[in-house]
């Protein structure tokens, strides 16, 4: 583009100059002054176009490349890495980094390692191992409402601003084409923690209460793209408020952890519904997030303090699923 715009103002110069000597039979002293005129405006064209020539590309280089902006955005992989679905973008995120910073010792944690929690909106192992469709579609789609479709948590997120988008990012390239989210993460060392927190249960409810094949099958798949050497733990999230809720997503919870048992012991698998956890939030408003009336809004997502509580309930297990997973 650059180099035709000054051809062509090259090719006008060389017309236009000829011109500029003045002929008093061909043309007035006036037509000979406004030539010139014209032609030193031509002048400063080319010489800003000359400019533009080197100033635009290398703010283009600066600024506008994508892959260049991404490369200097350098990325780490965090040690510990927790991944899941909205109940960690709308509460539990926060929540967790505050857990496993406080029970370091009683998880048998390294003090020095990182920590990164993501929690993508309407997700499932399903989502996360699918190459193409409307699974992988809820992973990498833009929001066309909010923009963004993530909560990004600790170390993998370098902003003001925990919510995210999915593909947009150096921490947060999971959708090439032809691969799945999980395939993509893992890929050449891109995500290379220490151990790996997978906590799922809502958006895979029904097909996992309903069928425990499809939920063997999303653990087989799972269990295919993650590294065979990377310590791996597998928990259910969060009770809801209502009885409905919480019955389906029990019976959901009991395919999922057999599923895992029937795929052999590649990650310690740590329930969230337990009777305790279901006490504590069942029926309870006061863990949800409420309307001006005082009832509840969200049934199916409890607040940061009510994630807080949560995990002090597992904290015997979700320990000792860490510590398992260790070697501790």
């Amino acid at each position: 583009m650059w180099a035709t715009a000054i051809n062509r103002t090259n090719n006008s110069l060389s017309g236009d100059f000829a011109s500029l000597r003045w002929n008093p039979d061909k043309i007035s002293i006036y037509e000979a002054a406004s030539r010139i005129i014209e032609w030193s405006g031509i002048v400063l064209i080319r010489k800003l176009l000359l400019q533009s020539c080197l100033v635009v590309p290398s703010l283009w280089l600066s600024f506008g490349s994508p892959d260049l902006a991404m490369a200097q955005d350098k990325f780490q992989s965090p040690d510990v890495f927790v991944l899941g679905d909205s109940q960690l973008s709308f509460g539990a995120g926060i929540a967790f980094i505050e857990f496993l910073k406080k029970n370091v010792k009683a998880c048998g944690l390294d003090p020095n390692w990182s920590i990164g929690v993501l929690g993508v909106r309407s997700s499932s192992l399903r989502a996360w191992t699918a190459k193409d469709g409307g699974g992988k579609k809820a992973i990498c789609d833009v929001d066309p409402k909010w923009k963004v479709n993530a909560g990004s948590f600790g170390v993998i997120n370098k902003t003001g601003n925990k919510y995210v988008q999915i593909g947009q990012g150096a921490a947060y390239q999971f959708c090439d084409a032809g691969q799945s989210p999980f395939q993509s993460m893992f890929a050449g060392g891109y995500y290379d923690p220490k151990i790996f927190v997978m906590a799922f249960l809502g958006n895979a409810t029904e097909r996992w209460a309903n069928s425990a094949a499809e939920a063997l099958d999303d653990v087989q798949r799972t269990m295919q793209v993650v590294p065979p050497d990377l310590p791996c733990i597998f928990m259910t999230t969060a009770p809801g408020y209502t009885a409905k809720i919480n019955g389906e997503r029990q019976r959901a919870q009991d395919n999922i952890e057999k599923a895992f048992k029937t795929a052999g012991k590649r990650c310690t698998f740590v329930q969230g519904y337990t009777p305790a956890t279901i006490a504590a939030n069942q029926g309870n408003a006061g863990k949800f997030r409420l309307k001006p009336d005082g009832t509840v809004k969200d049934p199916y997502h409890p607040t940061e303090n009510s994630a807080r509580e949560f995990l002090s309930l597992i904290k015997g297990s979700l320990c000792g699923a860490f510590k398992s997973e260790l070697g501790g």
